[in-house]
């Protein structure tokens, strides 16, 4: 009788190390399996990573034909051009591509005020009337001077300098040169994201001084064009050259809006050569975004600035 019991005690003991065992060996089989498959989808995450950013500089190469095409057969740049229409949502294999191409000299280019290394007092006053126009503190036009041009003497009264950053944790000191990316004001005295984002659309910086194109420029900076252009005058040149753009620059100068108003021709342009292409491209689950700042030249197209964002 003792032996039988000992017997099925013994059979119960093997019985529950099975169940461990197979209890584990499933365990690890899952583990394993999940692993695997995690591995399999990080790889192909990689992958679609790789050709959708592989795309997006397809799309680039695109987009300088393009410009070059536009260049040949035109003799402005507006809105009316073949560049300026957005590039709807395409289908990939696995995706989608779009993108669109914005005139950067549409813009104010902060670089352009700094001339030889000192501040361009005609573009500190245009870059006032913006900030005013934004609701923004013109005083910061003094402080964005300071920050790029070659002396350690701050603007008077409101100016900031080495002094000013040295204070801050981390310190760091005034640029002393243009800027290379308008993400950068973010650094200055007097700036915070608030007045970054608000800036952000009417902003560029250009390696080069540039004109301000009339035929794409934006409705707050045509009307910091000069000083008492109205937002209804503006709006009526904005009507006006959606209707027809202008042909030229005096062509725009003598126009009924901007009757007693001085504004200088030498700032002002109807043909662009700084264009920003922002492509985004979706293949499965990756997405990839690629901007790129391309200078357009007699002949060819240069790529002044890449960077590329998820």
């Amino acid at each position: 009788m003792l032996q039988n019991q000992n017997l099925g005690a013994q059979h119960g003991v093997a019985l529950i190390t099975a169940l461990l065992v197979v209890t584990l060996a499933t365990i690890t089989a899952v583990s394993m399996t999940t692993r695997q498959q995690l591995d399999i989808r990080r790889t192909a995450n990689v992958l679609n990573g790789e050709q959708a950013y592989l795309y997006a500089l397809g799309a680039e190469s695109w987009v300088k034909r393009i410009l070059l095409r536009d260049a040949k057969h035109n003799r402005i740049d507006s809105f009316k051009d073949v560049w300026a229409m957005p590039l709807p949502p395409l289908p990939i294999p696995g995706g989608t591509v779009e993108g669109q191409i914005e005139d950067l000299q549409g813009r104010f280019n902060l670089n352009n005020l700094v001339e030889k290394g000192q501040a361009s007092v005609e573009d500190m006053r245009f870059f006032e009337r913006l900030l005013r126009i934004l609701e923004l503190p013109p005083q910061l036009a003094q402080v964005v001077v300071d920050w790029i041009d070659n002396d350690l003497e701050a603007q008077m009264p409101d100016g900031a300098e080495d002094n000013t950053y040295l204070t801050k944790t981390p310190a760091y000191r005034t640029s002393n040169t243009l800027f290379s990316s308008p993400s950068e004001i973010r650094l200055l005295a007097g700036f915070d994201n608030d007045s970054y984002q608000k800036l952000l659309p009417y902003i560029s910086t250009l390696p080069t001084r540039t004109p301000i194109n009339v035929n794409t420029a934006p409705l707050p900076v045509l009307m910091a064009l000069a000083q008492g252009l109205s937002e209804t005058d503006a709006s009526i040149l904005i009507a006006d050259r959606e209707k027809k753009p202008f042909e030229s620059t005096e062509n725009f100068i003598v126009h009924n809006a901007l009757a007693g108003l001085k504004i200088e021709a030498k700032n002002l342009s109807v043909v662009s050569a700084y264009f920003l292409l922002t492509a985004q491209v979706q293949i499965e689950r990756a997405r990839a975004q690629l901007s790129s700042v391309l200078y357009r030249e007699a002949n060819k197209i240069k790529i002044i600035m890449r960077s590329q964002g998820m």
